[in-house]
């Protein structure tokens, strides 16, 4: 009887790895083409609306609060992601070893499986506290919060404003600018 076996990688191993990649529990993915203009027009906006949002902000809100766009972050030793943008709001140093506050999700054809399944799993047994997922095409934004490990959806949403709490922190992300 042969035995399937399956490889399984490292972040050494990820770090010697020419291209773009995700490793997700030592499975490699590679994140080619490189995202549409339509995707980082839509990253984008949503990163420029939080940054104004948090900007605006009331004294509640942690000063240290980071809004950064395909950055690695670091789940284990065989597992490194690249959101699209995550906003952290607890001290970071060059890499980002802590679960970020909430990730955003630009969705397109080849990367909807993962980040729909794979990544959603993921991120709820992280304890992500938000999770956004963003389809430009449909102009539809599916919002989840985790509540006690558990990803549960708060709504579909295209041009409505919609409120996030982190850690004492609120704002509003209006959908209805994010669009290209």
């Amino acid at each position: 009887m042969a035995l399937a076996y399956q490889e399984h990688y490292t972040i050494d191993d990820y770090q010697q790895w020419e291209g773009n990649w995700e490793l997700i529990e030592g499975m490699p993915y590679a994140m080619t083409p490189s995202p549409s203009v339509t995707h980082q027009m839509v990253a984008f906006n949503i990163a420029t609306s939080i940054k104004d949002a948090l900007k605006n902000r009331n004294t509640d809100c942690p000063d240290q609060c980071a809004i950064l766009m395909e950055t690695d972050w670091q789940i284990a030793g065989d597992t490194i992601v690249r959101p699209d943008v995550m906003v952290i709001c607890q001290p970071i140093d060059e890499k980002v070893l802590v679960t970020p506050d909430l990730i955003i999700e630009v969705v397109s054809p080849t990367s909807a499986k993962r980040d729909e399944i794979i990544k959603l799993d993921l991120y709820q047994r992280e304890g992500l506290p938000h999770y956004i997922l963003v389809y430009p095409e449909n102009r539809l934004a599916k919002v989840y919060r985790n509540d006690a490990q558990k990803f549960i959806k708060q709504g579909d949403y295209s041009s409505e404003k919609v409120e996030f709490a982190i850690h004492d922190c609120r704002f509003n992300i209006d959908f209805a600018t994010i669009w290209r």
